[in-house]
């Protein structure tokens, strides 16, 4: 759930925290206090579309900071592991707009595209209201939501593994067709380079190993001439390092009968002796087999080369000559036997489009149940919030079996008419957006077992109605909130007495600058503010009891609700 909200400069906030628990948070104020800049912050946070002007006036950037706490969310700490993101039972995301317009987010501290903030905030809130980017407005989220409904989602798994499966060997297949044309020429083609391929016969590590001795050859008269100056200074010269140790340890071992300290200098002296010998000894041996054969260079030579040669004409590196072997000797195998593969794969296909027309009739089957029983109690829903006479449709086309999709042979379309006598029309063609704010809630309510985001933000669901369809959507606000966390930006008193947490949010203008703050009420604060919503600029004391007996009675309503078992899920 969301735990944390600041805002740094944007639009009229110069700084704000927000801190948000469980169930129904609801965040009343006055017309233009900036309760519906912070659902536009926060979708900014969650991927949305940034633009230079919600900067607050004479600041150079807005940063805006969201943290939410996973506990028990799977899917999204998955996600995270598999981007390396992953960090303890909380998740930050952050977004920093720039003057210039270009905005920077982070996910945990660290750098990531705006896309994979998109990708994240979609598994952690939904934001519902008079916005463009509600999720229900998309055709895949609402394919989702009614086989979520239907239970059928493994079936639905399975069907998208299958796909995969049959595209796969399908994309095979065309490229075969496609080699088929040039077969006989890519053959002969193939059969060349392979011969002259195993005619160089390259070994593995042979490169370096020319290499090594390539350095040696080139270099031996100077390696003979050193080698041989080394012997001579060691052992051979009449001042050699070996007479001038010899002298030096005779001497020293005649005073060791005055100091016998001199030892171990002695002994010293006595090993640099036999090590000189050593060494003189193994430079006679190098000498003698150092090779000085032209002949032998002038092949090394030729023989890179050649390897060079054929590198740059297959456009690999030297070494990688061998595996280039390889794979043309198996291209050639599978151009030789093509035909065999080609009737083998054709029969492969055929299966795999059999499975998968199969399953998707099964779940296009489920589908239409599910898209009835659905549309019915949206529909129902509607009339409880304030849409008498609304009509939910959900559409299941069939798309024709030979253009098969990842999630089978349908197209879903959710339609609605919010008056009586006009005929569905898509969701998007919804024109009022409180009346797509109150469907969206309908729908919410009765899928709410089937979707797996756990914070959902509505805005302005209350719109244009109120008295009992006001009472009506604060308790299936508070229904929501049961299982999981819900924010609402709301004017209505019967929409906040059902609240959880009751944040208020005000505008504090002065002479010079306006500002903005939120903070949560406590219980005698909570009354004070249902009451000013019941009765405007004056409260009196009967606007209060009032608002007292219908925070106390929505408490009650969820006790019984608790004890019940929680409200029955759809």
């Amino acid at each position: 759930m969301l735990s944390d909200l600041t805002i740094k400069n944007f639009a009229i906030i110069d700084r704000i925290q927000a801190r948000f628990g469980p169930g129904l948070n609801t965040l009343p104020g006055e017309t233009g206090a900036g309760k519906s800049i912070l659902v536009d912050a926060l979708g900014l946070i969650l991927g949305g579309r940034a633009d230079a002007d919600a900067i607050r006036h004479g600041s150079e950037k807005a940063e805006l900071t969201a943290t939410f706490n996973l506990g028990t969310l799977p899917q999204v700490r998955a996600w995270l592991r598999e981007h390396d993101l992953d960090s303890d039972d909380d998740c930050q995301l952050r977004r920093i707009i720039g003057r210039e317009g270009r905005s920077r987010a982070y996910i945990n501290g660290r750098p990531a595209p705006v896309q994979q903030l998109q990708e994240l905030g979609d598994l952690l809130a939904d934001i519902h209201g008079q916005h463009e980017h509600q999720s229900l407005l998309k055709r895949e989220v609402q394919r989702e939501l009614l086989d979520a409904y239907a239970g059928h989602e493994a079936a639905v798994s399975a069907l998208g593994d299958i796909f995969r499966d049959y595209k796969a060997r399908r994309d095979e297949l065309e490229r075969l067709r496609g080699a088929a044309q040039d077969r006989s020429a890519r053959s002969e083609l193939l059969r060349f380079h392979i011969q002259e391929l195993e005619t160089l016969d390259l070994a593995e590590h042979e490169i370096a190993q020319l290499d090594d001795e390539h350095r040696r050859l080139a270099n031996a008269g100077r390696l003979l001439e050193s080698c041989q100056r080394a012997v001579a200074a060691l052992y051979e010269d009449e001042v050699s390092a070996n007479t001038l140790l010899g002298h030096a340890h005779t001497d020293l071992q005649e005073l060791t009968r005055f100091d016998p300290k001199l030892q171990a200098i002695c002994d010293l002296l006595d090993g640099a002796l036999i090590q000189a010998r050593e060494a003189s000894d193994e430079l006679r041996d190098y000498i003698e087999r150092l090779d000085l054969d032209p002949a032998r260079l002038n092949w090394i030579d030729q023989r890179l080369a050649t390897i060079q040669q054929l590198a740059r004409k297959h456009r690999v590196k030297p070494e990688e000559l061998p595996a280039l072997l390889e794979r043309s000797r198996e291209e050639l195998l599978q151009l030789d036997h093509a035909d065999e593969h080609f009737d083998a794969l054709e029969k492969v296909i055929a299966t795999l489009q059999q499975k998968f027309v199969d399953l998707a009739l099964q779940i296009r089957a489920r589908r239409h149940q599910a898209a009835l029983e659905l549309g019915q109690k949206i529909s129902a829903a509607m009339h409880e919030l304030g849409m008498p006479g609304g009509r939910f449709d959900i559409v299941v086309e069939d798309l024709p079996a030979d253009e098969p999709a990842r999630h089978g042979l349908d197209r879903i379309d959710f339609r609605v008419s919010a008056n009586p006598g006009q005929p569905p029309q898509a969701l998007t063609k919804v024109a009022s957006g409180g009346e797509l704010s109150r469907i969206s809630l309908a729908i919410q309510v009765i899928a709410t077992h089937a979707s797996r985001i756990p914070t959902l933000v509505f805005d302005e669901v209350d719109t244009g109605i109120g008295g009992g369809v006001a009472e009506v959507v604060g308790r299936q606000l508070r229904a929501l909130g049961e299982n999981r966390q819900v924010l609402c930006v709301t004017h209505l008193p019967q929409v906040a007495a059902q609240a959880h947490q009751h944040c208020q949010v005000q505008k504090l203008t002065g002479t010079e600058t306006t500002h903005t703050r939120i903070r949560r009420l406590n219980e005698s604060e909570r009354v004070d503010e249902v009451a000013r919503m019941l009765g405007g600029l004056e409260v009196t004391a009967s606007t209060r009891a009032h608002a007292e007996e219908m925070i106390q009675r929505a408490q009650q309503d969820g006790g019984e609700t608790k004890k019940r078992g929680g409200r029955k899920k759809a």
